[in-house]
């Protein structure tokens, strides 16, 4: 048996105990302890680096399972406490009094081990210990080689230890063999990984001292979290199967990979001490002669071996909780807190309110929450993006803003249909000035095309409302309890947003109808057709090239002589006919042909504007620009207001009344709040870890 190791007294056993009372109390309640970062040593190497030899000589027993691959598949949780011998086994507490201790008891009575999801089962045969460890192994991963991150919490008890929790993890491998998974290296070093990179784990980086340190798997992984070195001690195995002739000074000096907390070198039984069953005792005394006896470390010897590197983890790990208590305290306060706010929207512990009060509760917390965003008055105004009421102001401003004033009169009518427009209006009398039918006609089917953006403008803002009612669903903590009153209320909200549409749509379609049912030639800002005439006549008249003076010297014409020429007959002009710009080139009438042909069953107009239907084109253009752009403006500005009226504000009023009258009925309150399988679940998960917590700061309340 081992010489008792001796054991630093007072606040560094009482410090270790506490982090191992903490560990206990999350692992109880299935939480991880990362989540409050607990000081915790981490042992990290590859299969072939002797981690496991290492940590059974720290024990002093042997109890973790052997064999070929991987054979630690879970993180082991290895909590060590000190305890001093007893005289009397019964004191242990396993035996009964008046009952006979049992054959384990007897033979091993100072030392044991308890595992956390075996409570109050004690393990004196340390065999045992190893086939729990592999059994509940198999439990959660199977008998294949997979591995799995739910934690094994083993606590031994021995007068031969130092008070130390250790987390003994899978070791790292390259490539899979047998029914490994084919990702197995990753899955390893993603778990690993999750365990050494919080700032308050310790990483006991254990390498086979006849490798290059280089190439070591475990001072690689430790060295991407920890650069610095700053909380990584190295472990060097295998010292004594070194060549002759070479050490591991340069190492220990810190000349190759330097370690702020330095390294250890150790001696572990090989494979051979291990099937012949070679004591650990006898391992380590072999350890410490040769450690004396080896010229390159006889006179460090003090600071190598197994019970070196026990002390030295112990120191390290005592003085690493005492400056991590504050941040531990600190941690446990804040998720205490965070749990607690999370219960409080769980509706508390039990979850028993009354239903009519959350009913009600959960309408007006809407319906505020509504008018707020649409209004924009809320506290959590976005900074990234417009949302709720900026959003349907976009839509009025910008989107149908945009749409209507892009729409032109023209783009569809061209300059032939007009002037085709124009004959037809006139009927079977030719008319002598523009025409206020063709004008009227015309300008009608353009104040029908805004029917559309107009219709589309209530479809966007209805959307906006939508998005609104989405947003508050989620931001509102009592829908995600009651899923069956979120489905309810979001068919009620959107049913009386589809109920408002109509009356919305209709008065936007009558707004439409109103302005081309009623053309107002007497609006101050439409341009009349005598300014309209003057413009144009002002533009044809640029248009043309200059006149040329008489030379006085010269002689007049008959026709320059004749004042009253528009009276003369131009044969020419004779011969075209006031329909004559419909058709090409007249042709020549064959002699003995008829004197007139019969109308062709469509007249279609074939060559270009005359002088006279190029200027009432163009003046009936001018005018049904000026009035098309009057009525754009008036829609621009009344829509939005229809829409407001009578979509949005009419939301705001009465939202509030058609939720109370659909949804606060007696006989559907109880359906409305049945909870979901999954906050029933969580709230247990909650309770548990509120509860944890509050032990998890008595505990650390008490240092």
């Amino acid at each position: 048996m081992t010489t008792t190791p001796s054991q630093p007294a007072g606040l560094g056993l009482e410090v270790v105990g506490i982090v191992n009372k903490l560990q206990d109390v999350f692992a109880a309640v299935g939480a991880s302890a990362s989540a409050i970062d607990l000081p915790q040593i981490c042992v990290l190497g590859s299969q072939s680096s002797g981690k496991s030899s290492v940590l059974e000589n720290i024990v002093g027993r042997d109890f973790l399972p052997r064999g070929t691959g991987i054979v630690t598949r879970r993180p082991l949780i290895l909590q060590l406490v000190n305890r001093p011998a007893s005289a009397n086994p019964q004191t242990n507490g396993d035996a009964k009094p008046g009952a006979s201790p049992s054959k384990d008891l007897m033979q091993n009575a100072d030392e044991w081990g308890e595992f956390l999801h075996l409570p109050g089962q004690k393990f004196y045969d340390f065999n045992k210990i190893r086939d729990e460890i592999v059994r509940d192994t198999e439990v959660k991963t199977g008998r294949n080689a997979g591995i799995s991150p739910v934690p094994i919490n083993l606590r031994i008890y021995s007068p031969n230890v130092l008070t130390l929790t250790l987390v003994d993890l899978p070791g790292l491998t390259k490539v899979p063999v047998g029914d490994q998974p084919k990702d197995i290296e990753r899955q390893i070093k993603d778990m690993l990984v999750k365990y050494i990179s919080k700032p308050n784990a310790l990483i006991l980086a254990v390498t086979a001292a006849n490798t290059d340190l280089a190439n070591s798997d475990g001072l690689k992984l430790a060295r991407e979290v920890d650069p610095e070195g700053t909380r990584t001690i190295g472990v060097l195995t295998k010292v004594d199967l070194m060549d002759q002739g070479t050490d591991v000074i340069d190492i220990l000096a810190g000349r190759v990979i330097p370690l702020r907390l330095g390294y250890v070198p150790v001696v572990n039984r090989g494979q051979r001490d291990i099937d012949q069953q070679k004591p650990i005792a006898a391992a380590l005394e072999f350890e410490r002669r040769f450690f004396e006896n080896h010229p390159a470390y006889s006179s460090k010897a003090s600071f190598c071996g197994t019970p070196f590197l026990a002390r030295r983890l112990n120191t390290i790990l005592m003085h690493h909780i005492r400056s991590a208590l504050p941040d531990m305290k600190l941690r446990i306060q804040q998720q205490l807190q965070k749990y607690q706010a999370e219960l409080i929207q769980l509706g508390g512990a039990h979850g028993q309110e009354n239903s009519g009060n959350i009913v009600l509760s959960v309408i007006t917390e809407f319906c505020t929450g509504f008018r707020t965003v649409i209004d924009g008055n809320t506290n959590d105004l976005s900074v990234n993006e417009l949302s709720g009421g900026a959003r349907i102001s976009f839509v009025y401003h910008e989107l149908y803003n945009n749409g209507v004033r892009s729409i032109d009169p023209f783009d569809l009518v061209k300059d032939g249909d007009i002037r085709t427009i124009l004959y037809n209006s006139s009927g079977s009398t030719p008319a002598l000035f523009v025409g206020t039918q063709a004008f009227e006609v015309i300008v009608k089917q353009q104040i029908l095309r805004l029917e559309e953006p107009s219709v589309k403008c209530t479809q966007l803002v209805y959307e906006e409302l939508t998005r609104i009612l989405n947003q508050l669903l989620n931001k509102i903590q009592t829908f995600k309890r009651f899923p069956a009153l979120r489905e309810r209320f979001s068919a009620v909200v959107i049913n009386f947003f589809k109920t408002s549409m109509d009356p919305t749509t209709k008065l936007v379609k009558d707004m439409v109808q109103m302005q081309a049912c009623y053309i107002n030639t007497t609006h101050p800002d439409f341009l009349n057709g005598q300014k309209a005439m003057q413009i144009i006549s002002e533009r044809l008249n640029a248009s043309k090239p200059p006149a040329v003076a008489h030379d006085p010297k010269r002689p007049m014409t008959p026709a320059q002589l004749n004042n009253n020429k528009d009276l003369d007959v131009d044969p020419k002009k004779e011969e075209q006919g006031f329909f004559g710009s419909f058709f090409a080139a007249k042709q020549p009438r064959k002699k003995g042909g008829p004197v007139m042909e019969a109308p062709p069953q469509v007249i279609k107009p074939q060559a270009a504007l005359n002088e006279r239907e190029l200027m009432e084109t163009e003046v009936i253009k001018l005018l049904i620009q000026s009035y098309f752009n009057i009525i754009k403006r008036e829609m621009i500005d009344m829509v939005p207001k229809a829409i407001t009226y009578t979509l949005v504000n009419h939301s705001k009023e009465n939202l509030q009344q058609e939720l109370l009258k659909e949804l606060y009925k007696p006989e559907i309150l109880d359906d409305l709040l049945k909870e979901s399988e999954y906050i029933v679940s969580r709230r247990k998960e909650v309770v548990s870890m509120v509860g944890a917590l509050n032990k998890a700061e008595e505990i650390i309340a008490s240092v």
